[in-house]
């Protein structure tokens, strides 16, 4: 799990439950026929942008980006990839048979070399696995930044809807008041979704997908060489791109 998520999203709704609870009840801010209007008119503009499978799709991934799954630290990546190489210069491409990794994008690469393929097409087959797997972020990224945008809009939307009915019932003085509430939470709403939710998110898939194509790049440079025969102190110095330059020297120095 990604704790920076974590400690966002309790530090986030934690300051506006207790600005809420600081002069109301938090039931005051609950309103069934705002909810519905912003969620239910959010998500109905998201199934007319997208494919009902990207939605659902693009939700999943995000759960498991923000929950789930890990970004590998490339200095990791590294390491085991100096082993590959010395595996391969001392027992050749049949020795990495029996080298167990987690990564799945390097364990897939391992497999192509074990089996024989030429450099070309290993190196054709994994830049495909990059681009697919780019564009599935990219998707869930643009699928939350379309509720990013459109959750404010319903939100307006809301506000008229109980403007209007404020204005219809004037004489009904019981009226107003959920008028009212309407017509001010909604804004709330879709605002607390768009502010909250929909763009951390959406960030958090961009930064994710940057991450993910920095380590499949790494692998990808990685197996060119060590099929080249490529020494593994000159791949090392190779690799240093792939890491911030305060933490190259630890690259360095695992020789």
């Amino acid at each position: 799990m990604d704790i920076a998520t974590l400690i966002g999203l309790l530090t986030g709704s934690s300051i506006v439950i207790l600005a809420i609870t600081a002069g109301s009840s938090l039931w005051d801010f609950i309103n069934l026929p705002g909810l519905g209007i912003v969620i239910g008119g959010t998500m109905g503009a998201t199934f007319i942008k997208f494919r009902i499978s990207s939605v659902l799709k693009s939700i999943g991934l995000a759960f498991r980006t923000t929950f789930l799954e890990r970004t590998e630290d490339p200095l990791a990546l590294i390491q085991q990839v100096r082993e590959l190489a010395s595996v391969v210069r001392k027992d050749g491409i049949l020795g990495l048979e029996s080298f167990e990794v987690e990564n799945a994008f390097l364990k897939k690469s391992i497999n192509l070399c074990v089996d024989g393929h030429p450099a070309e097409f290993v190196e054709e087959v994994l830049t495909q696995e990059v681009e697919q797997s780019i564009e599935r972020y990219d998707v869930a990224e643009k699928v939350f930044r379309g509720i990013a945008e459109t959750a404010p809009g319903l939100g307006m939307l809301g506000t008229l809807i109980g403007l209007v009915q404020m204005l219809n019932n004037m004489e009904d003085p019981s009226t107003i008041g959920p008028a009212m509430a309407v017509a001010l939470l909604t804004t709330f709403y879709g605002a607390f979704i768009a502010q909250m939710m929909a763009i951390p998110l959406a960030d958090k898939l961009e930064n994710k997908a940057m991450d993910e194509h920095r380590n499949m790049s790494l692998i990808i440079t990685s197996i060119q060489s060590i099929l080249k025969g490529q020494n593994p102190r000159v791949l090392s110095e190779v690799l240093t791109a792939y890491v911030h330059p305060s933490q190259r020297d630890l690259v360095t120095k695992q020789d």
